[in-house]
């Protein structure tokens, strides 16, 4: 019988059926983190339970740490508090962190992949929202609470309901200047931002037969922002090459059978989908956000909608969104004035998108327009260390933008990083929710980060294409 990958992944790793009709399903990898892990080590500890498989467990810290000192002990009297209750956790059971003075810290969603942590075939859990994003590799992964961080940490099991698998098609070639962030806007705003409740999502196409692991990554890191539960790319030869000769990943002879074990955890040709959708690649442009959820999007040459034109259920969060964004219907989105322009995230911190904006910068020659706060935070040490010998920290130092040292940032804003008053942020995160960069007034426009690199030199909402001059396809 075909099947796709995640009905594969699911049987393999499935422990038995519950009687309440969920399975109990075995995690291969947990990846832990500074915010949802105390209160989970705390529940081990009054319980008296070890942590069922140290080996298969892996932390860092991302989320509380200052990306402009990193300098201990932290400013922030809570931060401080944090990094050294998950060094003594991890001490206590026999945990793997990469600490800050390992020079493998860095964002859990970015660290897991560079190091080979992150393999096909296998389940992914983490107490993050965002570790849809190791879907990219043919995992299937995904968030969870900190009570479900408790249970894996004490069986290395969890007990969930089976999702139906979307198949998402992309064909064509992309456009000049349209990126993966271009191509996962485009589909949440398509789909909707509760369209994905009860799936998984199976990216595939041409579109992503040629993209990169890192712009794979991208798209499955925002498939929660959909409401999927995890989405996840078929692993190929792209997966192979992108893994080979990482730390954590098989050697020798070890390879060779893992490589092949890759292979046959792919869907079958011609296996079944509960739904597929088909997108045309030249229908995609460079996207912004205008609201106050990721779908709530238009492309650089649209206009902010009329509330009155959309659906009912659209309505209501429409105007709100207008309101609180300080925009106006019919308004173009183009030259939106903006405060602060962030390149970094779990979604758009690796080398490639920092490579990608650091180019037509220097190409070009511009500085960030006065009045404006550009920062560029890469998403982990070995990030940095690369761009740093590539010179891109200089690149972005003459232009005006300020480098910064690996963290979360400015997406979650549980460090210094964070918008003061009703400023407005040109950001490559994934959430552009009410108070999300830090402050309840502030303002988020999701976008890619060339998009943010050409509203730092405008400062404004501006085309890249025509700022920047581009003529060839950056994600192809």
């Amino acid at each position: 019988m075909k099947k796709n990958l995640f009905e594969k992944v699911w049987e393999a790793h499935s422990a038995g059926r519950l009687s309440s009709g969920s399975t109990q399903l075995v995690v291969g990898t947990h990846l832990i983190h500074e915010v949802t892990s105390p209160q989970a080590f705390g529940m081990l500890r009054e319980l008296g339970l070890p942590v069922r498989c140290p080996e298969r467990t892996f932390a860092t810290v991302d989320h509380i740490v200052p990306t402009h000192s990193q300098t201990e002990p932290f400013s922030d009297p809570l931060a401080d508090e944090m990094i050294r209750e998950l060094r003594g956790n991890c001490a206590d059971f026999g945990i793997t962190f990469f600490d800050l003075p390992s020079g493998k810290q860095g964002i859990v969603h970015i660290v897991g992949p560079e190091l080979g942590i992150t393999q096909p075939g296998t389940t992914i859990a983490c107490g993050d929202s965002h570790t849809s994003t190791h879907g990219a590799f043919g995992a299937i992964a995904f968030g969870i609470g900190t009570t479900q961080v408790r249970d894996v940490l004490a069986t290395q099991s969890i007990a969930m309901e089976k999702l139906k698998v979307r198949r998402i098609n992309v064909n064509g070639r992309l456009a000049p200047g349209v990126y993966a962030k271009d191509v996962i806007l485009h589909i949440i705003r398509t789909l909707g931002v509760k369209g994905g409740i009860g799936y998984a999502y199976e990216y595939g196409g041409e579109v992503f037969n040629r993209f990169t692991m890192e712009e794979r990554m991208t798209v499955c890191n925002m498939s929660i922002e959909g409401a999927a539960r995890c989405g996840y790319v078929n692993p190929d030869e792209t997966t192979f090459a992108y893994l080979k000769g990482r730390p954590y990943c098989p050697t020798g002879e070890d390879w060779e059978e893992a490589v092949a074990g890759w292979q046959s955890v792919a869907s079958d040709p011609g296996c079944s989908y509960d739904d597929v959708v088909e997108i045309d690649a030249a229908d995609i442009g460079p996207t912004v956000t205008w609201g106050i959820n990721p779908g709530q999007a238009v492309f650089i040459d649209e206009s902010i909608p009329d509330p009155e034109t959309l659906f009912n259920g659209d309505r209501e969060t429409a105007q709100e969104a207008i309101a609180h964004m300080k925009l106006r219907p019919g308004q173009p989105i183009a030259g939106t004035p903006i405060d602060v322009a962030f390149i970094g995230s779990c979604t758009n911190g690796r080398l490639s998108d920092l490579q990608e904006a650091a180019h037509y910068l220097k190409a070009n020659g511009h500085r960030v327009s006065p009045g404006v706060k550009a920062i560029v935070v890469p998403g982990s040490q070995l990030v940095s260390a690369l761009a740093e010998k590539e010179g891109l920290d200089k690149i972005y130092s003459e232009a005006g933008f300020e480098w910064r040292g690996a963290g979360c940032s400015m997406c979650l804003a549980m460090n210094p990083d964070k918008l003061v008053g009703d400023q407005l942020c040109a950001s490559t995160s994934n959430r552009n929710f009410k108070g999300r960069q830090g402050s309840p007034t502030g303002r988020t426009m999701l976008m890619s980060p060339l998009m943010v690199a050409a509203a730092a030199v405008t400062g404004k909402i501006s085309d890249a294409r025509e700022v920047f001059g581009v003529s060839i396809a950056g994600s192809e």
